[in-house]
């Protein structure tokens, strides 16, 4: 009797060589995967990738190009019909988190991407920002979903490359609204999968220091790129009121402005709208591009 080949995943990491005890045990978890015909290659964003066990490829980049283009890079090198773009100071806890994954594309054809649900390891909560809809009060419930948390995510190939990846020129922050909308533009939908639970420590993205010039920066990007001109202003509108309500230290309020300020002067990307009929179908699943 013959059995099936496995599915084929590329995971694609990257690094800085700054997190020496979370990195190499994100490439051992991967390693460890059984069910996939897996293929890893590390990204040295602005370095030479240290602590890469052998028979792992790595790219090296001269300079830090941002986790979205980073993940371009390594999306280009790397094989497999699904694509796994993986944060390196996360964890699989088990062996057959990637099977579960692919074989949740695998099964539906009209799936672009899949998100497990993410998990503090050690207090097993799920922040509401990794649960991709806006009803976020139980993050133990599967459904389609509209957004994603970028930074464990798996994705069909084909999809990926059809509407041209990760928003390179965005760096860090909102790359995954970005690229969602596309590929439900492109006709593809996601799907949250709360059974497969993937770790991640609770940081808070604020710790970054550009985190509220370029968090506010890349939302204006993100409307003007994808956006029909009249939901824009109603876009941004919302998003400006929930930013200044969440404001906590008086001194965001200026690198807020400024990112906004050059969110509107300077180039946001390749402009393509998404159609009417992907706006009906985002608000029919429940987050409306509005909000």
């Amino acid at each position: 009797m013959s059995t099936s080949a496995p599915l084929s995943v590329g995971a694609v990491v990257l690094t800085m060589n700054d997190r020496p005890v979370e990195f190499p045990r994100a490439l051992a978890c991967l390693l460890a995967q059984e069910g996939v015909d897996l293929d890893v290659v590390v990204v040295g964003n602005g370095c030479v990738p240290d602590q890469v066990p052998e028979g792992v490829r790595t790219v090296v980049l001269p300079e830090n190009v941002g986790i979205p283009e980073g993940r371009n890079v390594g999306a280009a090198h790397v094989r497999g019909e699904f694509l796994f773009f993986f944060d390196n100071d996360a964890h699989l806890p088990g062996r057959d988190e990637l099977a579960g994954l692919a074989a949740e594309l695998d099964a539906d054809p009209g799936l672009a991407y899949v998100q497990p649900r993410i998990a503090d390891p050690d207090t097993g909560v799920t922040l509401r920002r990794w649960i991709p809809r806006l009803r976020a009060g139980d993050p133990a419930r599967p459904g389609t979903v509209t957004v994603m948390a970028e930074g464990v995510v798996m994705i069909r190939r084909t999809a990926f490359e059809a509407v041209g990846g990760w928003p390179g020129h965005f760096f860090l922050f909102h790359e995954g609204i970005d690229l969602s909308w596309r590929l439900w533009n492109h006709g593809g939908t996601g799907r949250y999968v709360p059974d497969v639970i993937v770790h991640h420590p609770a940081t808070d993205p604020s710790r970054h220091t550009l985190f509220h010039h370029l968090n506010t920066r890349n939302r204006v990007w993100l409307a003007r790129r994808n956006l029909p001109l009249p939901l824009i202003p109603l876009h941004l509108a919302a998003f400006s009121v929930l930013t200044l309500f969440r404001l906590r230290d008086r001194r965001a309020l200026s690198p807020t402005l400024s990112g906004f300020r050059e969110g509107l002067r300077t180039s946001c990307g390749a402009r393509n709208p998404m159609r009417w009929t992907t706006i009906t179908r985002l608000t029919l699943a429940g987050r409306p591009p509005i909000i």
